[in-house]
């Protein structure tokens, strides 16, 4: 038996691998403030009571809900959190998402950042490809990630990420700065990242999961309820927990409004998973079956 867990590295600090992502803390479509305001607050403050020490965020989130959260919950923050934004993405009066990587776009949303965390320095940034939105698409992001390095420069951003790019961007970012991870859609039935993910723990470099059970189809999800029916466990947590298991470098960061989610989250930490089951997980295709040996 394996269970998943630990920690690894974001540029200089080490996050454990489980840790939070704020989005849903916004109302609903991620748009505006939360239902309940004190509900939002107490999910943050358990999230770091029960021990993760990486929150993911974005001030477009909302927009700037998440982190005024954030900042109300936390401020002043442990000493070993890591609060990890965006930028690169905006939001339109009714809600849209549009792209947003100008010169001036970035800088204000960096400032932005700052003045709702309240930090004087934000320890990573993800410059978001907004190419296409729901998916990478390929194209030169030389400009917003130069303009990302300058700020790094004036001493505004100590990391920087890139999220929601393909191989060739990541290896045009890497050229232009050093990229401390990447944060893509990859889960249990979406692999399509599966040798970004290895080439990138060959180079030491974080790749932050997100959507743990995106793309799921009703078939799919029967056939992981019933796995894990088999270990005690929710089919959440055993798709958090193949993702876990699937490479030392991948840190996953659910996210919900639920204290009682939030828990069955964090309860994936402590799951074993045996060898026998990991391979049957590996083997699972996008329509949720088991594929064949041969």
């Amino acid at each position: 038996m394996t269970t998943p867990g630990g920690t690894y590295r974001i540029g200089d600090k080490s996050v454990k691998r489980l840790g939070f992502g704020a989005m849903q803390l916004a109302g609903r479509n991620v748009f505006g403030p939360p239902k309940d305001r004190n509900a939002a607050i107490a999910i943050l403050r358990e999230a770091v009571a029960m021990g993760t020490n990486h929150i993911d965020t974005s001030d477009y989130y909302g927009p700037h809900v998440t982190n005024q959260l954030i900042s109300e919950a936390l401020y002043p923050y442990p000493n070993d959190l890591v609060i990890v934004t965006k930028v690169g993405a905006g939001r339109g009066q009714a809600g849209s998402v549009h792209p947003a990587m100008s010169r001036y776009d970035l800088t204000r949303a960096v400032h932005d950042n700052l003045r709702n965390l309240r930090l004087d320095v934000l320890e990573v940034v993800n410059m978001r490809s907004m190419i296409s939105d729901a998916t990478p698409a390929e194209g030169s992001i030389e400009e917003p990630v130069t303009v990302l390095a300058e700020l790094q420069r004036q001493g505004l951003i100590r990391h920087i990420g890139l999220s929601n790019v393909t191989p060739a961007q990541v290896a045009e970012g890497r050229r232009i700065c050093d990229v401390v991870c990447v944060q893509n859609l990859f889960n249990l039935f979406d692999r399509t990242d599966d040798a970004l993910v290895d080439q990138m723990a060959l180079d030491g470099i974080a790749y932050v999961a997100y959507w743990p059970l995106g793309g799921a189809s009703p078939l799919a999800s029967m056939e992981l309820s019933s796995l894990a029916r088999q270990v005690g466990s929710t089919a959440a947590q055993l798709a958090l927990a193949w993702l876990l298991h699937r490479s030392p470098n991948i840190l996953a960061i659910p996210g919900t409004s639920s204290l009682t989610h939030l828990r069955e989250n964090f309860a994936t930490a402590t799951l074993e998973l045996s060898p026998d089951l990991i391979r049957r997980l590996d083997r699972m295709n996008r329509a949720g079956l088991l594929q064949s040996d041969h």
